[in-house]
């Protein structure tokens, strides 16, 4: 199959918001494989490292399949790319057509194996690593879905699925993308897991994933859809690694699935998006228990206040 590559190159003072913002175009529009070429400041050593070299030119690009509504799909995804300019982010757009094969193969050579905690490393599934003996390895193939690991959000919700969720545990991922997530907590003892994403290409993804990582399928469900479309019955910890406006979108419905003993990690946030966070969180009856902050990401771990 090919694809139309939209290439938005920017420069921006806040290059962090002007990731969030286009990748919110392109996300809308359900882009697939979408790569941020952006340089972030390297987190504290054995904690997730970034895995392209800094561009000399900072861009997004994300890949529509090449149908007869691409050409629409294009113009609109153009006029609100360049709509960016109210804040104050210039825009230049291009396009290539490429081959799926060519797509993912060549980005390979940027993906490499990376430590994300203590105990937890992410390993491209082509290529060889002599793991630790009480080192939890994970064997990722993204393919054409968001989830390497190494970027700060996925790292710090990482870190904190290790510290909350317990073994036993009934786990929901919401938008679980490549199933990195899913996998983990699997590997951490979860006895349930739930993987829901809009995306039929990720669910196919994480299928594979799953497999690579040996976990038993009468582990795990993996559907395509959205939050509001599933049963709201309570879990024990819940994910959602996506971003600000539509955590606060979904967390009525994230609520509704908590009880006082549920922790959710909420990820994708960056700081100036924080303050609408807080004010969901307020607005759903859910306070913070801890927060992580990485360059100018944030992800917090949250609790369901008790009722009296």
């Amino acid at each position: 199959m090919q694809f139309k590559k939209i290439i938005v190159q920017f420069d921006s003072e806040n290059l962090i918001l002007a990731e969030e913002l286009i990748c919110d175009i392109f996300f809308s529009f359900n882009l697939k494989g979408v790569i941020c070429d952006i340089p972030l400041d390297e987190p504290d050593e054995g904690f997730g490292t970034n895995t392209l070299a800094k561009p000399e030119i900072y861009s997004i690009a994300g890949f529509l399949p090449l149908l007869d509504s691409s050409v629409i799909l294009f113009e609109k995804i153009k006029k609100k790319a360049l709509n960016l300019s109210d804040y104050n982010i210039k825009i230049d757009i291009k396009t290539e057509i490429v081959d799926e094969k060519d797509w993912s193969e060549s980005w390979k050579a940027y993906f490499n194996v990376t430590p994300i905690t203590d105990r937890i490393t992410i390993k491209p599934a082509w290529k060889d690593y002599d793991a630790r003996k009480d080192e939890i390895i994970i064997h990722l193939d993204p393919g054409m879905a968001f989830g390497t690991g190494t970027h700060p959000s996925t790292a710090m919700c990482i870190k904190l699925i290790e510290t909350y969720l317990e073994p036993g545990s009934i786990f929901l991922d919401i938008g679980t993308g490549s199933g990195i997530l899913m996998i983990i907590a699997a590997k951490l003892g979860a006895w349930r897991i739930i993987g829901i994403d809009n995306d039929e290409v990720a669910i196919k993804v994480a299928q594979k994933n799953l497999a690579k990582n040996e976990i038993n399928t009468g582990l795990f469900d993996l559907t395509c859809t959205t939050l509001d479309k599933t049963d709201p019955i309570p879990y024990d910890c819940i994910a959602a690694n996506i971003i600000a406006h539509v955590i606060v979108d979904i967390l009525p419905g994230i609520s509704m699935r908590m009880t006082e003993n549920t922790t959710t990690i909420l990820s994708g946030i960056i700081k100036e998006r924080q303050n609408e966070i807080l004010a969901a969180l307020e607005k759903n009856h859910l306070f913070i228990i801890h927060e992580e902050y990485m360059d100018e990401w944030v992800a917090l771990a949250v609790k369901k206040k008790t009722r009296r």
